[in-house]
């Protein structure tokens, strides 16, 4: 195939991503087309259902790397050797036959009730996790640790953080909730105030004053405890104090320029969250094309069209700017099967088609609608490097219609996120107007506690990288030939 061809083809591919009348500017994805060898490569990845989740599919050579279309640049050299060493470590583990073993670890130390097996009361095992598993998601246990931290991300060149306060409610299922202290299930007493609810609050008070304006706060209503739990699985609204608290928090937030991401949850709180969430977004998403509420959206759902087209009827009609995370989604492992899409796939092609809708404000087959599309705010919250590429030659090309930003775990998918930032580093050292509509704000999502309050997210993490094998193949094949290249670097100086 020719590389007139191929223009063609990729041009005909993402026509309908373009507003007509758009000068669109030619984006790195085409670049390549004018190198056969690197495109076929590129081509080769993008067909590629078994390696579709990782920039490491197609492992660098020589510095090449698919976001820069052929830079020099390794993008990983910007991270430590530390940080290199420890990714390539976990995902080794992650990706090897010792994985099924330590799931079951990390499930048992996660939902124990011993106190041997709380990391918070056991220093031999909180040495262990915070040198691994702890170090590696997850910002700190403190203030201090906490802004050390989002300072040495800022200082390698990501532009903010999202940071969630780890802490979850103990019980998840509804035998316990019947089974609580509380003679009337859904009641809010002073005691559940005081206990649960108010700490919540301040530890998320806590959290927006840890970051700074720009930057996201991540919010988990399940963490307010047993009270909201029950509230939202039977679809009620918060009750008066627990909405009066709330408020608080998103108060403090717009106040401080800090946006609010509202976690999705497991399947049987999402209706209540959903609810929940366009409530504060109406109220606080009053800037037209930049909101404070973010809901996440779970591309993995068959339901998940239908539910952001309607959430985006509803911010039409109540001219208020829909927050908008997408995110393939993190509760495969717990949820009921049939609420998925059977294949991969079909959960791209959802996750892809919703984002270069949202992206470009077009209603197309998938988010369909009438009328002017309402404003938005998109945060993709993506490991998958085909999505970060179609979406970024939308932006690239001026298909752009909204504020966009990226998005990536602490820990997971550093190639993602290091090509990202290199793309804005060279925005940056161009310094033209042409080179600037490449910079795009990439944020890494973190989450802050004590060990042992970490211990749920870090073993959704392990999870996660079960359910996602490929990806992490990748990962520990990105930091091994970046671990390569340095020690190739230092034997080239001595």
């Amino acid at each position: 195939m020719t590389s007139v061809t191929i223009n063609r083809v990729f041009l005909a591919s993402t026509r309908h991503f373009i507003p007509q009348g758009a000068s669109p500017r030619v984006p790195i994805a085409l670049r390549l087309v004018s190198h056969p060898k690197k495109y076929e490569r590129c081509r080769n990845y993008h067909v590629s259902r078994k390696k579709a989740s990782s920039t490491a599919t197609h492992v660098p050579q020589n510095g090449d790397n698919l976001m820069h279309g052929g830079s020099s640049s390794a993008p990983l050299s910007i991270l430590p050797l530390s940080m290199v060493l420890r990714s390539l470590v976990t995902s080794a583990v992650s990706s090897s036959a010792l994985l099924p073993l330590s799931l079951r670890i990390m499930g048992v130390l996660a939902n124990s009730a011993n106190p041997l097996l709380n990391a918070d009361h056991n220093p031999i095992l909180r040495y262990m996790l915070d040198k691994s598993l702890y170090a590696q998601f997850c910002a700190g246990a403190n203030p201090s640790e906490v802004q050390t931290t989002i300072a040495k991300l800022k200082d390698i060149g990501v532009t903010g953080v999202i940071l969630a306060y780890a802490k979850e409610f103990p019980g998840e299922g509804q035998s316990e909730l019947e089974e609580s202290a509380s003679a009337r299930p859904g009641e809010e007493t002073q005691s559940i105030i005081n206990s649960e609810i108010a700490p919540w609050e301040e530890s998320m008070r806590k959290t927006v004053r840890l970051v700074e304006p720009g930057d996201f706060a991540a919010l988990k209503f399940t963490g307010a405890g047993q009270l909201a739990y029950y509230l939202l699985r039977h679809q009620l609204p918060p009750t008066p104090r627990l909405c009066e608290l709330i408020d608080h928090i998103c108060r403090l937030a717009q106040e401080r320029g800090v946006r609010l991401l509202f976690d999705g949850e497991q399947n049987v709180l999402q209706d209540g969250i959903d609810a929940w969430t366009m409530h504060f977004a109406s109220r606080y998403n009053t800037t037209p094309g930049r909101a404070t509420i973010f809901g996440t959206y779970q591309a993995y759902k068959k339901t998940t069209p239908s539910l952001l087209s309607r959430h985006l009827a509803e911010a039409q009609k109540g001219g208020f700017t829909l927050g908008v995370k997408l995110v393939r989604g993190a509760y495969l492992g717990s949820d009921q099967r049939d609420l998925f899409f059977s294949r991969k796939s079909s959960t791209d092609s959802c996750y892809d088609n919703c984002a270069a809708s949202v992206l470009t404000r077009h209603w197309n087959r998938t988010l369909e609608g009438i009328g002017e599309y309402p404003n938005v705010s998109l945060m993709l919250a993506t490991h998958n490097a085909t999505s970060v590429q179609r979406a970024y030659a939308i932006y690239n090309a001026g298909g752009a219609r909204c504020e966009v930003s990226f998005a990536q775990l602490q820990g997971m998918a550093d190639e993602i996120s290091c090509e990202l930032v290199e793309v804005n580093h060279s925005a940056r050292r161009n310094g033209d107007a042409a080179a600037a509509v490449s910079v795009l704000p990439v944020y890494k999502y973190m989450a802050w506690g004590t060990t042992g309050e970490c211990m749920k997210y870090l073993f959704r993490r392990a999870q996660e990288n079960r359910d996602a094998i490929d990806r992490t193949r990748d990962d520990r094949n990105a930091m091994w030939t970046e671990l390569v290249r340095r020690i190739k670097k230092t034997f080239r100086r001595s």
